[in-house]
């Protein structure tokens, strides 16, 4: 499929003020010494990324055309209701309403603090050509007040898929009137193990109804890491794999003034690398052709100082733009830029990537005879309330306990300043959301 329109973030932009107490409160809960995106960021896969598959479990699935956000579920403390905030890569906030998510165990009971971590993408459908914007959630940092970060993968997908979807789901189904209103629809992203590669390019990208360009590979062993993890490996065909550098358009000087541009003629296309802070160092030029700029003209967008996705066209010798990125909020840094051209050089085709499954399935069977595998859970029947809990999946832990991390009890402290409160929720408060 090829790429879909990468979506405007739905909601209402926080003021600086109330960003900033949720930025806080975002890094006191994620364990962040300063106020960033905790987002983490994957490295590029590469010839020795083979070796790393075999000698631990990962997880694989597509990388879909979207915009990553996290989903900030929070109560405040004020008004005893429960929000949801969309924070994206800028770490700007987006409130957004009618989004309710209950605690696992009590479906009139809202759940607490919880960040989800996933790829808000618009999905086509094939026939009606109907557009739908969903969330694909892929991981949990945060839930109803528990860090659960430093545990793995497997621990962490089960929780958001059992503690997480599961109930909301079920809301949705005792509550049918709530899907009416929603801002879009949540979901856990398939995953599979990593030597089911070609189930994923056979059986999930086939149904997929929005873009996407490769895969990601993910340690299912490991913690969840803010910013560059080394072990997140996003895999591209090496003639796709991309770059993202700020443009600048340089124009020559006017024919009868040197000292003014000419802003009628085609201007050379510079791409700038991302240095940290606001600094940025040239790094190559892209050749554009007169038609290709006759179009950028017709767009009426301004090129100049935009992030901009690239790719490296061995035909021609030079860089294509493939889109902008105006979700990003800076290039890719020099350092990742210069590990994604080692990916360009030695990168590695599809046809190795299937042909390595057998090893890769191999040394995964031989820990697992030692030691038990990390697999992704298998969806549980959806219970309605009454049922007890929903099966916590492979690897999950209990729930947590009463009075302890994570549990469920009015009085709570409230941030002072916000009304965002640390209260994990109060009983009874998600009755009065029904309609």
């Amino acid at each position: 499929m090829p790429h879909t329109p990468i979506p405007d973030i739905p909601g209402t932009l926080a003021d600086p003020t109330t960003s900033h107490h949720l930025s806080a409160r975002v890094a006191e809960l994620c364990g962040l010494r300063e106020n960033k995106f905790p987002g983490s960021q994957p490295v590029s896969f590469s010839s020795t990324s083979l070796e790393l598959l075999e000698n631990k479990d990962f997880w694989v699935c597509e990388k879909s055309d979207g915009v990553r956000i996290l989903v900030f579920v929070v109560m405040n403390g004020m008004t005893g209701n429960q929000e949801v905030w969309l924070i994206d890569r800028k770490q700007r906030f987006f409130s957004v309403t009618d989004l309710h998510f209950p605690h696992w165990e009590r479906i009139d009971d809202p759940l607490g603090e919880t960040i989800l971590d996933g790829e808000l993408v618009i999905d086509i459908d094939p026939k009606t050509h109907a557009e739908s914007l969903r969330f694909y959630a892929f991981d949990c940092l945060v839930l109803n007040g528990e860090n659960i970060m430093s545990k793995p993968l497997v621990k962490r997908y089960a929780r958001l898929r059992e503690w997480v979807i599961a109930p909301y789901e079920r809301a949705l189904k005792q509550y049918p009137e709530w899907r009416d209103t929603l801002p879009f629809e949540v979901l856990a992203k398939k995953q599979e193990l990593s030597y089911h590669i070609n189930q994923v390019l056979k059986v999930h990208i086939p149904q997929l109804q929005h873009g996407h360009d490769g895969l990601i590979f993910t340690c299912a062993e490991t913690r969840y890491v803010p910013g560059t993890d080394n072990m997140i490996l996003k895999w591209k065909s090496p003639s796709e794999n991309s770059i993202d550098f700020k443009l600048e358009l340089r124009f020559p000087p006017l024919p009868h003034d040197h000292t003014q541009p000419d802003m009628a003629a085609k201007p050379m296309f510079y791409l700038n690398t991302w240095l940290g802070g606001e600094d940025y160092e040239y790094f190559d030029e892209m050749e554009v052709e007169d038609d290709e700029w006759e179009k950028m003209k017709d767009t009426g967008e301004q090129m100049d100082d935009r992030i901009i996705e690239v790719s490296w066209d061995a035909e021609r010798g030079t860089w294509k733009m493939l889109r902008i990125r105006d979700d990003k909020p800076h290039a890719n840094h020099k350092s990742i830029m210069e590990k994604i051209l080692v990916s360009i050089e030695d990168g590695v085709e599809i046809d190795a990537l299937i042909s390595h499954s057998d090893a890769i399935r191999a040394a995964w069977k031989a820990r697992e005879a030692r030691q038990g595998g990390g697999r992704p859970p298998q969806p549980a029947p959806i219970q309605t309330q009454g049922q007890g809990r929903a099966a916590a999946g492979a690897g999950a832990a209990q729930p947590p306990t009463p009075g302890g991390r994570g549990s469920v009890g009015p009085g709570m402290p409230v941030t002072p300043g916000t009304g965002f409160g640390q209260a994990q929720g109060t009983p009874g408060v998600m009755a009065g959301l029904r309609r």
